[in-house]
């Protein structure tokens, strides 16, 4: 009986601090009636249980009572920002078992309306037209509800934008709302003062001094004596920052310094290493897998040119290059390039090795557009079908491409076009003579519930004065692959030669729509349609087909695409996995 009683007593004392398992967990909720939209959510938010009100599944009375007298007062102060000062609330609470429901009925009551109202503007800044239509559609109106919240926000508003405007001394002068709760009625007073407006005045770089002051200039998205605008700051941030030179960036603007309304700025750099080494491998339907590894020095002669060297191995195709590029002396995005690249492919359609010179000439037409000249030279030693040879080109041309996404690591909506024009001739040291345009572009729609559209085309035109077995492949136009048609491998559609080896075509046309649905924030299921071919004949095409499904995971490098596609209209049509990482424009 002792050790019985000793047993009992401790079973009692544990379960003072630890709850028996099997006893069924409490709930607690709330139900709010009486109110909707924004008032509603911010009641609700108010009223938000804290944190220590249930514990371990049991609901502690003590705070439950306190939390219930403190809801009426929570109500008010959550619905003041409204306009509604006096509401009537009713709490209940309703207990069933283990579950207690607290019942609050709101009535709004009437609200505080605005029975005068002054927005005004005044200092030199009364001439932007700007700042007086902002204060001219102040969101407040007499005779209408007391909002708060609206007044702060289109107070705030009006502030910053004339600080956008170089009134950096702009603050409220006048800003007062008076309530009289017995007459439900409330007068608004705001004056804003511009004060003076200033302008970039001096700017001064610090810390990078392997860069040249020139160089560095051209990533400033103002000049001194323009208006000073905290916005110009932040673009010219953005754009060091994609300069992926510079570890460190801080832009100050120097108020206490300021001479004249002029403002100058220091801007701090701290240069990251200008030389690097970046090896990388992967994998593509089209090439195999592959290894890469890229040289880069972003600051050769200390003067910010910059030199690439970089190898590509792959099963299907081998890369060498060299590039050197300067930039131009006042555009940020406009260069000057020369190239050497050694490329060789060995595929079933051809085998070839082709080593090319090139300068081009490229010019920034800002918003995503931009022009280049280029004068490319090529020997291509090459196999397709039953010819074998080696030919000599030297191709002037010019490039225009335009871009706009509104975003580049998942995009939602926007287009993109590229257009080339080249040529060459006997006369100027071509074996042979050619004019080609090619024309590529992508749309991206998006639609309701999460999907999307893209829509792609691909387009080339030969204009020769020689036969076909004069021209070298990489100058004729082949259909199929990741980015063609998929369904059918690489380079693998387009006329044949007697022996039915694919030989390639004068004309190219190939298109694909797609239908992509998201899931959650990096993937997405899509299901496509792509035709196409290479043709010698305008008047006598046969479009290939096919269709299928695919998968894709975004990253921020592009998107690793999965596809499974079926061709269409084959007597033996077969199934082809494509992979690939990035988009296609």
């Amino acid at each position: 009986m002792c050790l019985l009683a000793v047993g009992g007593l401790l079973l009692a004392i544990l379960a003072c601090f630890y709850p028996v398992q099997g006893l069924a967990a409490e709930s607690l909720t709330l139900e709010l009636h009486g109110l909707e939209g924004a008032i509603r959510a911010n009641v609700e938010a108010a009223l938000a249980f804290p944190p220590g009100l249930v514990r371990e599944g049991r609901v502690d009375q003590r705070w439950l009572e306190r939390f219930i007298r403190q809801v009426p007062q929570q109500v008010e102060r959550a619905m003041q920002p409204f306009g509604y000062f006096a509401p009537v609330v009713r709490t209940q609470l309703e207990v069933s078992g283990d579950t207690q429901l607290i019942d609050v009925h709101i009535d709004p009551g009437k609200p505080v309306r605005v029975t005068n109202l002054r927005v005004d503007v005044t200092g030199p800044g009364t001439a932007r037209g700007a700042l007086m239509r902002l204060a001219k559609a102040f969101p407040l109106r007499v005779g209408g509800v007391l909002d708060q919240a609206a007044y702060k926000n289109a107070k705030q508003d009006l502030l910053n934008q004339a600080q956008d405007l170089g009134y950096l001394d702009a603050d409220f002068a006048v800003h007062e709302i008076r309530i009289d709760l017995a007459k439900l009625s409330a007068e608004v007073e705001l004056e804003l003062a511009t004060g003076p407006r200033y302008y970039f005045g001096e700017v001064r770089f610090k810390g990078a001094e392997d860069y040249p002051e020139a160089f560095l200039r051209r990533f400033l998205a103002f000049q001194p004596g323009d208006i000073f605008s905290y916005a110009s700051l932040g673009e010219t941030q953005l754009q060091l920052l994609d300069a992926d030179r510079f570890k460190e960036i801080r832009l100050l603007p120097d108020r206490q310094g300021a001479s004249d309304t002029r403002v100058p700025v220091d801007v701090i750099l701290e240069p990251s290493a200008s030389r690097r080494l970046r090896p990388g491998i992967g994998y593509g339907t089209d090439t195999g897998a592959r290894m890469s590894l890229l040289y880069e020095d972003l600051n050769m002669f200390n003067r910010g040119h910059e030199l690439r060297l970089k190898a590509n191995l792959a099963q299907n195709a081998q890369t060498a290059g060299a590039a050197y590029i300067w930039p131009d002396a006042q555009s940020l995005n406009s260069f000057t390039a020369l190239r050497l690249t050694f490329e060789r492919e060995d595929i079933d359609t051809y085998l070839s090795s082709k080593l090319t010179g090139e300068v081009e000439r490229t010019w920034d037409l800002r918003k995503g557009r931009k022009f280049s000249t280029f004068l490319q030279a090529f020997q291509e030693d090459f196999t397709v079908g039953s010819e074998s040879d080696v030919l000599r080109m030297i191709l002037p041309g010019v490039r225009f491409s335009h871009r706009h996404y509104r975003s580049l690591v998942r995009p939602q909506n926007g287009y993109s076009y590229n257009l080339e024009v080249r040529g060459g001739h006997q006369y100027l040291g071509s074996d042979t003579g050619l004019l080609q345009m090619l024309a590529s572009g992508n749309i991206l729609l998006a639609l309701p519930s999460r999907f999307s559209l893209l829509a792609r085309m691909d387009t080339g035109w030969t204009l020769q004065n020689e036969s076909l077995t004069e021209v070298p492949p990489s100058l004729r136009f082949f259909a199929g692959g990741d980015r063609s048609v998929r369904g059918y491998a690489y380079q693998s559609l387009g006329p044949e030669d007697s022996d039915g080896d694919v030989v390639g075509g004068k004309y190219l046309l190939v298109g694909s729509l797609e239908l992509e649905r998201a899931l959650g924030e990096k993937w997405g299921v899509a299901a496509f349609y792509d035709t196409g071919n290479a043709f010698d004949e305008p008047g006598h095409i046969t479009l290939a087909q096919a269709a299928g499904i695919g998968l894709r995971y975004y990253t921020p490098v592009g998107p690793v695409r999965l596809d499974i596609a079926r061709q269409i209209g084959e007597d033996s049509p077969s199934y082809r996995i494509h992979l690939g990482i990035g988009y296609g424009w």
